[in-house]
């Protein structure tokens, strides 16, 4: 009778180690589902910016014919931000992917604001309605941006604190949980922390 009883003791303490394991390994991957469910609306917001571009591209050139150079450098920062966007998403939570991202969406945020400020100097476009709705739609989306990345931010400082402490850190690296990387913006690329200025 005595060894029945240790028997089920000790059945009864693998089987409570085991449920202990699965909650935290369930609770890592909704941690790691929430971070990339954020990831995902940093893609739709991206998305919703870069279909504005040519649109605004095309209205300012109607007015710019000048401006070749700078306008140019709107449609190539655009397609490289394009390219970071894609190689996020193919790796989101990668350092590499999250820091071309952040490199490219600054780079074309200096470049769109490069444009509204030579926009200035060209009162018929500022008057344009098409512009003018082309800007505040830019803007809005600029916002939706900031906000989704602060979404995705915190749930990847969530899910980062989530794995690294014990006892989840044992779960986390015996089942290969990475750590997921933010996106930030270097604090040495001042012009990439603004947004572009998008009002007339």
């Amino acid at each position: 009778m005595g060894s029945l009883l240790i028997l089920l003791v000790f059945f009864g303490v693998i089987v409570a180690l085991g449920l202990w394991a699965m909650g935290i390994y369930n609770g890592l991957v909704t941690g790691r589902n929430a971070w990339k469910n954020a990831f995902a609306q940093i893609d739709v917001q991206l998305q919703r910016r870069f279909d504005l571009i040519p649109n605004l591209v095309e209205t300012a050139k109607a007015y710019m014919g000048h401006e070749r150079e700078t306008l140019e450098a709107v449609v190539a920062a655009r397609a490289a931000a394009q390219s970071g966007l894609a190689a996020a998403k193919a790796h989101p939570g990668e350092p590499e992917a999250m820091a071309q991202l952040a490199a490219s969406q600054g780079q074309l945020n200096g470049v769109l604001g490069r444009l509204m400020m030579v926009a200035e100097a060209y009162p018929d476009l500022k008057a344009n309605q098409n512009m003018m709705q082309l800007t505040e739609e830019l803007s809005s989306t600029e916002n939706r941006v900031a906000f989704a990345r602060q979404a995705y931010n915190d749930a990847v400082m969530a899910y980062n604190n989530r794995r690294e402490v014990f006892p989840s850190s044992v779960v986390a690296g015996m089942f290969n949980f990475a750590a997921a990387a933010l996106l930030d913006i270097p604090a040495d690329k001042a012009h990439v922390r603004d947004a572009p200025k998008v009002q007339f």
